[in-house]
């Protein structure tokens, strides 16, 4: 095992060697085997045990066990000196409630942001983690059962980011025989034998009756989950392909085209594939904003997807979009994105406020536009005689350079119609012989 692991790292691996490493154990077999094996192969590592409190006595046995386990193994280190060893308690069941997360949830979230922070403070490269070929199955088995596509059946990766899984190689069977003849001692978690958690019912009841059946099981899900792998490479060459060709990519936002998207028989499948990366998972929602009228978004933790005319605008929820150009079609109600307005006929006009305008309908220009300002703006205040620069009324209204940055124009076929919430254009108002009043509503 330990030959097939440094054969392993040197054709796939080779970028940890001379790299800092963080090995994230548990106390358990897979984990001990982990670090016995990267202290015989001599790598650079420190060790960091989670301590989440689940178990009472039993979670502090195993925090203690690592300590103890790494402390004589430490003399034994070589030229290395002594292993770095990171324990860390956390108030997972507390936390879980508050949260109303499930404890599977919170664990993983609690581990991964303290050893990312872990990364950060002590500048180490990579996070080194004790999955196997039987944990691969097991995923790929929970997310066939829930439901999937390709990412989800080509089982744990070997890398995705700063994580590494270098026992992926190895099946459960081959790490407890390594442990045995090395006289390697570990801790059993009492909840692996309950049947409670589905990957716990998987590992006990179903596998075993997949491995009666064939005995080879292993082996061929590592060919399956190679000719999958295969298959998603074809899938992301096309996706890339396509994605030249339909979106634009500008200094704030993404921009899909979808006159030329939908053109393509599996264009949901492309959009879903380039929105999975940006937290997007309402699968129901992509497929009905397509058809949706202008205005409608749809919302990640990290971004907001909108739908804007023939196209939809990609950027992310901090951000306003500032470059971007939003479209507002005839007898649209409301505008949600970059700001909200509302739009609606009457037939006199009964309120006087700077975020309300009263406009001769027939005087606009469909599409109406919102848009940042430009150098060279030119409209007509409400009131006044004449056209006046809008960098010169900026300056007579004191605006600063963040005022002057967070205004918004609503315009008609580029001239000014609104600078929003501040002066209406004398152009588009209402006279004694307006038969459409259009009233416009700015809701900050």
């Amino acid at each position: 095992m330990l030959k097939k692991l440094q054969n392993h790292i040197n054709t796939n691996l080779s970028f940890l060697k001379e790299k800092k490493l963080l090995l994230a154990v548990s106390g358990g077999i897979d984990s001990m085997v982990l670090v016995h094996l990267c202290h015989h192969l001599q790598l650079d590592f420190a060790v960091a045990h989670c301590n989440f409190q689940l178990r009472g006595n039993e979670s502090d046995d195993d925090e203690n066990f690592v300590k103890s386990q790494i402390e004589n193994l430490s003399p034994r280190a070589q030229s290395r000196g002594k292993i770095p060893l990171f324990t860390q308690k956390f108030e997972t069941a507390t936390f879980a409630k508050e949260q109303k997360l499930s404890i599977q949830v919170v664990a993983r979230k609690l581990r991964y942001d303290w050893f990312y922070s872990l990364l950060a403070n002590h500048n180490f490269d990579f996070i080194l983690t004790a999955h196997h070929l039987d944990d691969s199955i097991e995923t790929f088995l929970i997310n066939f059962t829930r439901g999937s596509g390709l990412d989800g059946l080509t089982g744990i990766p070997e890398q995705n980011d700063k994580n590494v899984r270098p026992l992926l190689i190895f099946s459960r069977n081959e790490i407890e025989t390594f442990a045995q003849e090395n006289n390697i001692t570990w801790r059993e978690d009492s909840s692996n034998a309950s049947d409670k958690y589905l990957r716990n019912k998987l590992r006990h009841d179903v596998i075993p009756i997949l491995k009666e059946l064939n005995p080879s099981l292993l082996s061929s899900f590592e060919n399956t989950i190679k000719n999958l792998k295969q298959s998603q490479s074809l899938v992301d060459d096309a996706a890339k392909i396509v994605y030249e060709k339909v979106a634009s990519e500008e200094e704030h936002h993404t921009v899909f085209d979808l006159t030329k998207l939908l053109k393509y028989p599996n264009h949901q499948a492309y959009l879903f594939r380039w929105l999975a990366s940006f937290g997007f998972a309402d699968w129901n929602s992509i497929s009905d904003i397509l058809i949706a009228q202008s205005g409608k978004q749809v919302l990640s933790n990290t971004h907001i997807l909108l739908k804007n005319r023939n196209t939809l605008l990609l950027f992310p929820r901090q951000q306003t979009a500032d470059e971007a150009i939003f479209w507002i079609e005839k007898d649209q109600v409301e505008v949600k994105v970059p700001l909200n307005l509302t739009f609606c006929n009457l037939s006199d006009i009964s309120v006087q406020s700077t975020n309300v305008i009263f406009v001769d309908e027939e005087k606009l220009q469909f599409p109406l536009t919102l848009r940042k300002w430009n150098e060279g703006d030119i409209f007509y205040p409400f009131g006044m005689k004449g056209k006046k620069k809008l960098s010169k009324f900026f300056k007579d209204e004191k605006y600063s350079l963040l005022d002057k940055s967070n205004a918004w124009l609503l315009c008609s076929n580029d001239q000014i119609v609104w600078v929003i919430g501040k002066r209406q254009d004398e152009r588009f108002k209402t006279t004694a012989t307006t038969k459409n009043i259009l009233q416009i509503n700015y809701i900050e």
